[in-house]
């Protein structure tokens, strides 16, 4: 199967911490020894967040922000590089063709953002699309999709399946009600809508959450399910 794992920053590297990483590589380089093909995307988490913020008081307009982003997801995704050794793709992949041509070579890419004005959420997405990958799953910091945003909603139902049309409307309102809250954003949505790809989105704290849901299709999470 061929299946592209988005990592949020905020759980891969939310503090730097070699060992959590070093876990993730061993998920990812367990799917691969069980024959899978396999794509990563990187997040930028809360040291992006950290750059963003001090360079937004710097006077840095919103599209050298994003390319500061971009640069983070890059490092943190040098990070998973280290982490996976020979199994990936030298450097992080600047473009979907690299992407794609690492898999065809037989590696492993590491992607984190690619344009500015697009988050990584739509990055896997879209890579997901371009390699034709049979299961897209985001391993982030919130444990599905929800009806409104947890944080501010106590009252807040996960959904533990949703039609990718049905997705595109619940991110729609979550995203006026809450800006960059939603695990999914609203362009990654439209995205898997189109592109008819399976997706899970689950908690990504533990990487074996990941392998299960890959290997089983058991996890705790909501399932985006092709429209017919």
């Amino acid at each position: 199967m061929k299946v592209v794992v988005s990592i949020g920053g905020s759980v891969l590297a939310p503090d730097l911490d070699a060992d959590r990483v070093a876990d993730y590589a061993e998920a990812i380089q367990s799917l691969d020894a069980q024959g899978h093909t396999l794509g990563t995307v990187v997040g930028g988490g809360p040291t992006a967040r950290d750059y963003i913020g001090s360079a937004r008081d710097l006077g840095a307009n919103e599209i050298e922000l994003d390319q500061l982003g971009i640069a983070v997801t890059r490092l943190n995704g040098r990070l998973l590089i280290a982490a996976l050794d020979d199994r990936a793709a030298p450097t992080p992949a600047e473009s979907y063709d690299e992407g794609r041509e690492a898999i065809r070579r037989g590696d492993i890419p590491v992607l984190g953002g690619i344009v500015a004005a697009q988050t990584t959420d739509a990055v896997a997405a879209a890579f997901a699309e371009y390699v034709g990958a049979d299961l897209l799953v985001y391993a982030t910091s919130v444990p599905g999709v929800y009806d409104a945003d947890p944080n501010e909603d106590g009252d807040a139902t996960r959904f533990d399946e949703l039609g990718a049309d049905e997705l595109v409307d619940v991110i729609a309102d979550i995203e006026m009600d809450a800006g960059s809250s939603a695990p999914v954003d609203l362009l990654a949505a439209k995205i898997i809508q189109r592109s008819g790809i399976r997706t899970m989105v689950l908690d990504g704290a533990d990487p074996k959450r990941v392998v299960r849901a890959v290997e089983d299709g058991e996890f705790d999470g909501t399932e985006i399910l092709p429209e017919a």
